[in-house]
């Protein structure tokens, strides 16, 4: 067998040669840090590595038991995930489907409009957001303000957005939908150009309308896209945690924390190395059985 394993080496060795550029990094900045946070949360470890202690399954227990933050921010990131996630695709797919029968310079306008967000820095865009939420100053008390909103929502009074509990969490959810529409929305694009004409014109020609060629051709034949878009943008706001540091700091009333957040203020600021890494175990857990789920659920549909 090890003879046999051997020879297969051998043979496709320009093919490891050809993949070695990219899994050499792979293995160096993702696999091996993996592996070593893996086996650090089995330890209380902190600065100094001396008086590093294998606890075993301790720091696991402690944060699902005695932990009285933590199972609030796996609570947060879910509602992160299932507020932000479907809007961004139903916003998306609404919006390629408007933009596709567009000439090709305005759908490079589009294109460029919703994805500034992705390659703008972030805390520029939080900072702007700071300020669309403030309090005192916000264009958004401004706007509630002069339609007379805040009489109705707020009794004349202006409102925290992100001072208050229960709209701290969305406000925040709303910016990250804002970031996270632009790779969305091409993807959906690029799906929609791979359509062949002939089928719209062919469901033209048997009377369907519309309604009926969006759900019978265009829905059908982006579930590939879909499916993609879905597990991505599932990832990425599982891991949400740049407008919590420089919107929130996990507040008021830890109203805000994330998992990710939690994991940077417990492992990196707190120096609880061990404790850190459970937390990211426990993330890369959860992510990892929502993938398997999407996976199987919408890979069903595709066959």
């Amino acid at each position: 067998m090890l003879q046999r394993f051997t020879t297969n080496v051998w043979k496709g060795r320009w093919a490891y040669f050809f993949i070695a550029p990219a899994m050499i990094p792979f293995a160096i900045f993702t696999a091996y840090p993996l592996v070593q946070g893996l086996l650090l949360s089995f330890y209380k470890a902190g600065v100094n590595r001396d008086k590093w202690k294998y606890i075993g399954l301790k720091n696991y227990t402690n944060l699902l038991t005695r932990d009285p933050v933590f199972p609030t921010a796996i609570k947060n990131t879910f509602l992160f995930v299932l507020g932000v996630v479907p809007a961004a695709m139903v916003i998306c797919l609404f919006v390629a489907v408007l933009i596709y029968p567009l000439s090709q310079r305005k759908q490079t306008f589009f294109r460029a409009a919703f994805y500034m967000p992705v390659v703008s820095a972030g805390v520029v865009l939080a900072m702007v957001w700071v300020y669309i939420y403030s309090q005192e100053y916000g264009l958004l008390n401004y706007i509630f303000e002069s339609l007379g909103l805040l009489n109705l929502l707020n009794e004349g009074e202006k409102i925290g957005w992100l001072a208050q509990t229960n709209t701290a969490l969305l406000s925040l959810a709303i910016v990250v939908l804002s970031w996270s529409l632009g790779q969305p929305l091409i993807l959906f694009l690029a799906g929609l150009g791979a359509i062949p004409e002939p089928l719209y014109d062919a469901a033209k020609i048997d009377g369907a309308n519309s309604w009926q060629s969006f759900w019978k051709i265009t829905l059908p034949l982006l579930r590939p896209t879909m499916l993609f878009v879905l597990v991505v943008l599932t990832i990425a706001v599982f891991q949400v945690f740049v407008v919590v540091q420089l919107m929130t700091l996990g507040g008021p009333a830890n109203a805000t924390q994330t998992i990710v957040y939690r994991i940077w203020v417990t492992g990196i600021v707190g120096s609880k190395f061990g404790y850190g890494s459970a937390m990211a175990v426990i993330l890369l857990s959860i992510v990892s059985v929502v993938a398997i789920v999407q996976f199987k659920l919408l890979d069903r549909q595709l066959n």
